[in-house]
């Protein structure tokens, strides 16, 4: 497989308007964490009009779900209504459609902690905070998600020290 382009995935999210907030690790990234990420985890609205949009999204990025690739099963407005994740494969690479992070933080819990950031030309999008992205992350209580906190405080530490 190819290396990912989260950029351009993020861009046609974008493009289509729909609402949602980068977390994980491409969010920790982009706040300058130090870490290595393999796919682009995205909590959005589940409000139906963001689901049509998110939709329309996912079929101009021929996504499909990871599982049986072969299958290319494509999530529907049901899937997406969920709190649940959705696993998926694009054209530009994996990209996970999550309803909720953590101990069931929606959008609507998750969109007063993040902030907005440029990553490209005209893709402007928000990004979950280095504060709650941890906090999450504890809630998950995972092992990788474990494994990431000692970064992920000693990115919040720099980011505190240079402003």
């Amino acid at each position: 497989m190819r290396t990912p382009d989260f950029t351009a995935v993020l861009r046609v999210l974008v493009k289509h308007g729909v609402d949602f907030l980068v977390v994980g690790g491409v969010g920790a990234v982009l706040q300058s964490a130090p870490i290595t990420t393999f796919d682009l985890d995205v909590v959005h609205s589940t409000e139906p009009a963001n689901i049509a949009r998110l939709v329309a999204a996912l079929e101009d990025l021929d996504a499909h779900y990871r599982l049986q690739p072969e299958k290319k099963l494509r999530p529907d407005e049901t899937h997406l209504s969920s709190p649940g994740h959705q696993l998926l494969m694009t054209r530009f690479g994996p990209l996970d459609v999550l309803g909720s992070i953590g101990k069931g933080r929606r959008y609507a819990d998750l969109l007063p902690h993040s902030i907005e950031m440029d990553v490209a030309m005209e893709v402007r999008v928000r990004v979950l905070n280095l504060e709650t992205l941890i906090a999450t992350k504890q809630e998950a209580g995972q092992e990788k998600d474990l494994a990431a906190l000692p970064v992920l405080r000693s990115a919040l530490k720099e980011s505190r020290r240079r402003q």
